[in-house]
């Protein structure tokens, strides 16, 4: 088993990285390009053996690892639960990953488990319960994490505080740290006919660690405006490579992932889109 406390990854990189699938190990191992660090959903490793957990310990020795739950419900109304908790403690523990992080979003009702990322009205009493939650989180693995602001369709009526002021509030409170998709500040902007630049400008970019870059497919709603759909299953389309550009302009290099969870390319497309994304952090660094 990896040890540990023998792991040099402390942090990621201010370069890109792409979420881990196995039909790219040996790609990956032979010929990484641009790509310093690897996603893995948490979900995909809590059981005991077998060749995912081998393939990960022979990555874990190469490339910093950021472990990404998609399941723990944060902003949901239930407590978190105890078991999933008790299997991310182990996970994080062995592999001891460079970063941790979750979705400001719920996925549970009752004894039901939704498989999606819905999002939440942002009231004084979202804020507590996620905080809780948050807290909670942060004290059981015994690390900061990072917070993931949502794509949404929708806004709530009974919503009170913007998302970006919500997600500070949150850091402010929890010491947790921000992860900033814009790929979902795009869709959702576009969604909500908001400005996505308006949005990036105010947000809290010395509290982001991590950026992410997905694709996502073009719809229309029943009076024929826009509806973008977070699909993670193509690549990441020019309004949102000009709308990270914008960013990094502002915060300076981070590290950034290539979300691309569904009709997963070859390798040489994945690594493509990380050349794309470094060269802004490039041109950022300049």
């Amino acid at each position: 088993m990896l040890d540990a406390t023998a792991h040099r990854f402390d942090r990621l990189p201010d370069a890109p990285g792409v979420g881990y699938k196995p039909q790219h190990f040996s790609d990956i191992l032979s010929n990484a390009g641009p790509v310093e660090w690897l996603e893995i959903h948490a979900e995909n490793y809590m059981g005991d053996g077998g060749r995912p957990l081998a393939q990960l310990r022979a990555l874990a020795e190469r490339f910093a690892i950021s472990v990404h739950g998609v399941g723990l419900s944060i902003g949901g109304e239930a407590p978190l639960d105890r078991d999933h908790l008790a299997r991310l403690k182990h996970l994080v523990g062995w592999l001891n990953p460079a970063s941790f992080s979750e979705h400001l979003a719920w996925s549970t009702h009752d004894s039901h488990f939704l498989n999606d990322l819905l999002p939440l009205p942002y009231t004084n009493q979202t804020l507590a319960r996620v905080c809780t939650h948050v807290g909670q989180l942060q004290d059981t693995i015994g690390r900061r994490m990072l917070l993931e602001n949502p794509s949404a369709y929708l806004a709530f009526a009974e919503t009170t505080w913007a998302e970006t002021d919500f997600l500070a509030e949150i850091a402010a409170r929890t010491g947790c740290e921000l992860l900033l998709d814009v790929n979902n500040v795009y869709v959702s902007t576009t969604n909500q006919q908001t400005d996505p630049y308006a949005y990036i400008d105010a947000f809290a970019l010395d509290l982001v660690a991590e950026f992410h870059l997905g694709g996502h497919h073009a719809d229309a709603d029943e009076t024929g405006a826009p509806l973008l759909i977070d699909s993670h299953g193509c690549e990441v389309v020019d309004p949102v490579w000009k709308l990270f550009a914008h960013t990094v302009a502002k915060s300076g290099p981070k590290p950034v992932l290539i979300e691309w969870d569904a009709d997963v390319p070859d390798w040489p497309v994945l690594r493509a889109e990380a050349d794309r994304a470094g060269a802004i952090l490039q041109a950022a660094s300049a």
